[in-house]
């Protein structure tokens, strides 16, 4: 029987890449109007060069971005941009179609919820206090739980250890096959590819299930319990 529904946060509960892209557009802007003189194109190369070679959760990538050019970091500029970032995230920050439906008739069915992701900590609350997820979930396992990414089995088996109940009783639902799918498969849960989520175009997830709505994991579950049952 499936008990439990482990979810990815980005790109799975929330459009972390647009909110991304909508944020840094903002932050660059306001950072030309406060004395930035470079093209926008050359600051956007700039700072995708910074999240490439930091990672996606970077958070100095406006103080890097100016002490490569001024070799020191101009205040007035980098809260301008940072004031911007802030504000346009928190206004594109927004979960998918359902997202909120599909948690709550998961709730009525006495699923439990739970969410891993490789964010810190803080990050990972953050966005989901802002949009009011954080009394939704039994429990968050973020990077600062386990000190280790997916695949890794570390974060799933603290999932499954707080949740109290075993890999075949859990399923996950993730954008990112070769984090999700594999580092949830490998120990023994089943797993959903959140297909709308994708960012790398991927064509096949080798995940026990594609969905293009995150509704469709309700159907899952009915499924998996019925064919138990039987």
């Amino acid at each position: 029987m499936i008990r439990a529904v482990i979810f990815d946060l980005d790109n799975t509960l929330v459009d972390f890449m647009a909110m991304k892209r909508q944020a840094i557009d903002a932050a660059i802007t306001a950072m030309i109007d406060a004395g930035l003189t470079l093209p926008y194109s050359e600051i956007k190369s700039r700072i995708d060069k910074i999240y490439s070679e930091k990672g996606i959760e970077y958070q100095k990538v406006f103080d890097n971005l100016l002490y490569d050019i001024f070799s020191k970091v101009d205040l007035k500029i980098l809260s301008a941009g940072v004031i911007a970032y802030r504000r346009a995230r928190e206004a594109a920050l927004s979960p998918y179609p359902h997202v909120y439906a599909t948690l709550m008739e998961l709730l009525k069915k006495g699923i439990k919820l739970a969410v891993v992701s490789d964010a810190p900590g803080a990050e990972a609350w953050l966005r989901l206090c802002y949009l009011n997820f954080h009394h939704i979930f039994d429990h968050v396992v973020t990077l600062d739980d386990t000190g280790e990414r997916k695949p890794s089995p570390a974060p799933f088996r603290k999932a499954l250890q707080l949740l109290q109940i075993q890999p075949d009783e859990a399923i996950m639902i993730g954008d990112w096959p070769e984090r999700d799918v594999v580092g949830a498969s490998k120990i023994g849960m089943k797993t959903v590819f959140a297909r709308y989520g994708n960012t790398f175009n991927t064509e096949i997830s080798h995940a026990d299930y594609d969905i293009n709505d995150i509704r469709e994991i309700v159907e899952i579950i009915d499924k998996e319990n019925k064919r138990k049952e039987s």
